[in-house]
């Protein structure tokens, strides 16, 4: 009798678990209520609440001071400082703006010389759709491509070109003439003809006469430095005896001390 009761018990549990299962799943799904009206407040208030601190943040990056680029007129000696100037101000003041308003508004700052012109010729070409900027990195390429941002050494290369002694002592000359050509790449002879031709022309022929012949850079200019002294000398002595020359029928003049020779040394003669 024992086995057949369990048999029956466990019949008996499994039809109440299909029964449980199946009104399970005949029992409709719970639906969703719809937000109450306090919910629909809260969730309004806290988007209201981001916007002001979206505001407040883009106001506080107004306040920054930020300087603007200086107007550019085409010197290759200010691309750089004009395109990292613009840059700066373009990503903490209107980095927001269209690509567009931000070209505008670096060509507002290009004006006056060869710079009017060839702003002038590019908005023409982008009226007539024969160039395309679609960027201000773009525009920073242009720049740089059209001015030419020169290297440090070519541009100590043009002023060894240019650079010259004048009337000036030789030894200014000599010590300019050092920070020049510094970092130029220019070596010995390259330096030696550029220095020779930037002396005055006197000490050049002078030193073209000596003889022993100059080597190197450093001795070109210790030797005209020297020479250059000496002649400055020279002219002096000979002013200041000339002007102790005694004449018949004139009144002497007492001879001027040596010691009053620094106060005219470096007269040029007319």
């Amino acid at each position: 009798m024992l086995p057949i009761r369990c048999s029956l018990e466990f019949a008996l549990d499994q039809e109440s678990d299909q029964e449980t299962e199946s009104e399970y799943k005949s029992s409709p799904s719970p639906q969703l209520l719809p937000p109450t009206h306090e919910e629909q407040l809260l969730a309004m208030i806290t988007t209201l609440q981001q916007q002001v601190n979206t505001m407040l943040l883009q106001q506080q990056g107004s306040r920054v001071e930020v300087a603007r680029p200086q107007v550019f007129s085409g010197r290759m000696e200010d691309v750089s400082m004009f395109i990292n100037t613009a840059c700066i101000y373009i990503r903490i003041k209107i980095m927001e703006e269209a690509a567009t308003t931000q070209v505008a508004w670096v060509l507002s700052y290009v004006q006056g010389g060869v710079a009017e012109a060839w702003k002038d010729n590019l908005m023409d070409e982008l009226a007539k759709g024969e160039l395309e900027v679609e960027s201000v990195e773009q525009l920073f390429t242009k720049i740089r491509n059209d001015f030419r941002e020169t290297s440090e050494e070519e541009r100590k290369i043009e002023q060894l070109w240019t650079i010259e002694q004048g009337s000036r002592m030789c030894d200014e000359y000599v010590q300019e003439f050092k920070k020049v050509a510094r970092g130029s790449g220019y070596e010995e002879q390259p330096l030696i003809e550029e220095f020779k031709r930037g002396l005055s022309g006197v000490i050049r022929r002078k030193l073209a006469e000596a003889k022993e012949p100059l080597t190197t850079i450093g001795e070109w200019q210790e030797r005209a430095v020297r020479l250059d002294r000496n002649q400055r000398q020279s002219r002096v002595e000979e002013r200041i005896l000339g002007r102790n020359v005694v004449r018949p029928g004139k009144n002497v003049q007492p001879r001027e001390s040596l010691a009053t020779w620094p106060e005219i040394v470096g007269i040029e003669e007319k």
